[in-house]
């Protein structure tokens, strides 16, 4: 595939293993070793297994007929909400706890924004039985408490991120550094398709599934294999390239990524890295981020926890830069109102990552017979108490 990463890790000039020398040993492993190992027989059959009988695979592909009336087209959710954890993350981590145990690891660390990746890898963690650390930002301990609550029953320990914006690039840090202090027993598992590679690569590969189903699901329900658009929100972008995988060389599909404007585009307040960012480092990995003329990042702000991040996927920054994807931008106030007429309309209550994906159903225009996928990536529970915040009843 034109879209593919090459051996050096690269999306077209974004990606690679820009990485410190503490950390060789670690990424090298898994550049030698990954594919050998998620592409055997042995694998996949595990991971297969795993997918279909403890995270409840295939997802749903829903026809949503209230909401496809509204927007006078054929409105189809994949429904990565109604997986075990609540989002499409699950995926991510089967794979890579599979990595880790063939890799011969007897801890799991985690960063986690939203707190939806961090579930997951606690769950996986409790599932194989091995210590779990998860480092998320202060401020998304407090407003993702749900989730949190969740990681600590399933046994892992909760490790708070104090520094700079308290949010999901400070996880991150943190859990860089302490990889880099247990390069031996450790693995980590990142929760979108950036860092150095192979992480990119391989998460892709294991949210692939999701456009996988995709591709048959339409086939049973429209007569062919693939819409006329795909809309995914992209913070990281771990869902969006899941969607897109089996799509990206056809260029039939027009594939739409949105991404978090906070309180606009202007505003000082936003996380819409494809206008306000350039290319540079951030995470071992060159792709687009938000930073200042000296290279430093620029705090990115969402009301959405998992879009609360200053770069997005390399793979994401070739798309966008080759004109393969289109962006979007969608502010707090249209994500909320999204996720309401979702939720009133349909009866399903959408993470406000997701709401950011449907709110750019009132930015685009629509020919007759359309067929429009919109990646439903998690679930609303975390987000009740924001959405119910902003409930004018």
């Amino acid at each position: 595939m034109k879209n593919s990463v090459d051996k050096l890790g690269f999306y077209g000039e974004f990606g690679g293993a820009f990485i410190p020398e503490l950390l060789q040993q670690n990424v090298r492993e898994l550049q030698e070793k990954y594919l050998d190992i998620i592409e055997s027989h042995n694998f996949q059959e595990k991971f297969r297994k795993l997918l279909r009988d403890y995270v409840g695979r295939p997802s749903p592909l829903y026809f949503a007929k209230r909401l496809s009336n509204k927007y006078k087209t054929r409105i189809y959710l994949k429904r990565e909400d109604l997986n075990h954890t609540g989002s499409h993350k699950i995926n991510n981590t089967i794979g890579q706890i599979l990595l880790a145990r063939e890799l011969g690891k007897k801890r799991i660390i985690a960063e986690t924004g939203a707190g939806q990746h961090g579930v997951a890898t606690a769950t996986v963690a409790a599932l194989a039985g091995l210590e779990c650390v998860v480092y998320m930002g202060e401020k998304d301990i407090e407003r993702q408490a749900p989730n949190v609550m969740r990681m600590k029953m399933l046994g892992a320990e909760v490790r708070p991120a104090k520094s700079g914006s308290k949010t999901l690039k400070d996880a991150t840090n943190e859990a860089i550094r302490d990889w880099i202090n247990h390069p031996q027993d450790t693995h980590y598992i990142i929760g979108s398709v950036v860092g150095p590679h192979p992480y990119p690569d391989m998460v892709a590969r294991f949210q692939s599934v999701i456009s996988e189903e995709m591709k048959k699901q339409l086939k049973e329900q429209t007569g062919r294999d693939f819409p006329d658009k795909i809309i995914a929100c992209i913070g990281g972008g771990s869902n969006a390239a899941g969607a897109y995988y089996h799509f990206l060389d056809n260029e039939k599909v027009e594939l739409i990524s949105v991404e978090a404007g906070g309180m606009g585009i202007d505003s000082g307040h936003s996380a819409a890295t494809s206008i306000l960012g350039s290319p540079g480092v951030i995470h071992a990995s060159k792709t687009l981020l938000m930073q200042d003329k000296d290279g430093q990042i620029i705090e990115p702000y969402s009301i959405s926890a998992g879009l609360d991040y200053p770069g997005i996927g390399p793979l994401h920054a070739h798309l966008i830069k080759t004109g393969r994807s289109t962006v979007l931008h969608a502010t707090d106030e249209e994500a909320l109102q999204a996720g309401f007429e979702l939720t009133r309309l349909e009866g399903i209550i959408p993470a406000l990552e997701s709401a950011h994906a449907l709110a750019a159903l009132s930015k685009l225009k629509f020919k007759s017979g359309e067929v429009v996928v919109v990646n439903l990536s998690g679930r609303g529970d975390k987000d009740m108490a924001t959405y119910l915040k902003h409930l004018n009843i």
